[in-house]
């Protein structure tokens, strides 16, 4: 099974509607489910120390509706 990375969303909508989110490979870009579209987060190479851990920083980057 492979290690899951806890990640920081930052610049995005409300942070109470955001779930918690695990990556595999801290590169890929995060996609959440919000209303009728998905705010998407990108990694920019950024890290913040929590509790002696390095934990990345994903910056919200644009929201896109879903198609009907």
């Amino acid at each position: 099974m492979a290690k899951r990375t806890m990640v920081i969303l930052v610049d995005g909508p409300e942070e109470s509607s955001l779930p918690e989110h695990a990556r595999d490979a801290v590169n890929d870009p995060i996609r959440t489910l919000r209303g009728n579209g998905y705010e998407r987060f990108e990694f920019y190479g950024e890290y913040v120390d929590v509790g002696g851990e390095s934990v990345p920083i994903y910056r919200w980057c644009y929201r896109t509706r879903i198609a009907e």
